[in-house]
């Protein structure tokens, strides 16, 4: 039991790693994204008026190019929180069962929980 809510606690641990590394690359590509918006608008106070024009059109692809992504990333955030939600069901299973098996299957789940380890 107690191996087993420690992995529990282990892989959520882990997910929240990585949504946080996740939230942290999307936050950079907004920052550069936001840069090089800030780079065209003051460049196309120097240049003409006619390439301003074509500029814009840019922008707007940039904009949706913007969106998409987080709506990939909204996406990958809804899949984590749906994998994190058959995990926790599938460690309530397996404690329930545990309690009414045998010492020796609790023995493999430790094994399991060793791979689950190294892989990390």
């Amino acid at each position: 039991m107690m191996m087993m809510m420690m992995t529990m606690m282990m892989m959520t641990m882990m997910m929240m790693m990585i949504m946080m590394m996740m939230m942290m690359m999307m936050v950079m590509v907004m920052m550069v994204m936001m840069m090089m918006m800030m780079k065209k608008k003051k460049k196309k106070k120097k240049k003409k008026k006619k390439k301003k024009k074509k500029k814009k059109k840019k922008k707007k692809k940039m904009m949706m190019m913007t969106m998409m992504m987080m709506m990939m990333m909204m996406m990958m955030m809804m899949m984590m929180m749906m994998m994190m939600k058959m995990v926790m069901i599938m460690v309530m299973v397996d404690e329930e069962e545990e309690e009414d098996d045998d010492d020796d299957d609790d023995d493999d789940d430790d094994d399991d929980d060793d791979d689950d380890d190294d892989d990390e």
